[in-house]
């Protein structure tokens, strides 16, 4: 392999471990450090990466060679991130070959499947009720809490996919748990309308993308976390605009 294609080959490797990592939810600092050392083991010791939650760039000091990477879809599958650095350890402890290491990235997937539809309803309903309880709810709320959180849940999923505007579906998936929360009220299958409503939206919450803001931000990537944490207050936002619509239209 000449040294211009083992270069190219490196870039395109640091390029799209780090592009899977931050669509992935990763902290910018983990994806350049992930990238800086799969170039180092590469026999580039001399590499340069910056990262944004938009856009990736990384280039050799040793050449002219440098590749950007824009970032449109972002989301938290934390199975990715674990993969990839799972797959970085293996490149640099030479069990792999950096060609694997290239081809076993594009082929992600198969390293961190992602959980079934139905077991991520499954959990979203789990999570809310659970949740609920330990906010002060009663046993009463538990399962019409289990049902508003799946059934929100899943309206998240779909409408994103389908309507494919961002923060569209945080709205949708609130505006349902609420008026689901006041049917089941209203019809005397459940006690508290708070209560449902507190447990259901918490698979929403953008927890980790917040502590994600945070971490970067601590670490010095302020234009990273400062996007981070403005497209979860723009979800958080979203939540909130749809439960308080449901109180100003039915309360």
């Amino acid at each position: 392999m000449s040294s211009t294609t083992h270069q190219e080959l490196v870039l395109d490797t640091c390029l799209l471990a780090g592009k899977i990592m931050t669509e992935a939810g990763s902290e910018v600092y983990r994806v350049e450090d992930t990238m800086n050392r799969i170039a180092a083991n590469a026999g580039e010791a001399d590499s340069v990466s910056y990262v944004t939650a938009t856009g990736i760039f990384v280039g050799l000091r040793s050449s002219h060679s440098s590749q950007l990477e824009n970032i449109t879809e972002r989301s938290i599958n934390l199975e990715k991130v674990a993969a990839v650095n799972n797959l970085s350890r293996k490149f640099a402890s030479q069990e792999i070959s950096l060609a694997e290491l290239y081809h076993r990235l594009l082929h992600i997937e198969d390293e961190a499947p992602e959980f079934s539809l139905m077991l991520q309803i499954l959990a979203a309903g789990i999570v809310s009720c659970t949740l609920m309880y330990i906010f002060g709810g009663t046993w009463l709320d538990f399962l019409p809490t289990f049902i508003v959180g799946s059934l929100g849940y899943l309206v998240s999923i779909f409408s994103k996919k389908w309507l494919e505007v961002r923060f569209l579906n945080d709205f949708l998936a609130a505006f349902v748990i609420g008026i689901s929360a006041f049917l089941f009220v209203h019809f005397r299958l459940a006690h508290s309308m708070d209560n449902i409503i507190i447990g259901a939206v918490m698979p929403l919450v953008p927890g980790v993308a917040i502590t994600n803001a945070f971490r970067d931000i601590l670490a010095g990537h302020l234009i990273s976390g400062m996007a981070r944490a403005t497209e979860a207050l723009f979800i958080a936002s979203g939540i909130g605009v749809g439960i308080a619509l449901v109180f100003k239209l039915f309360i």
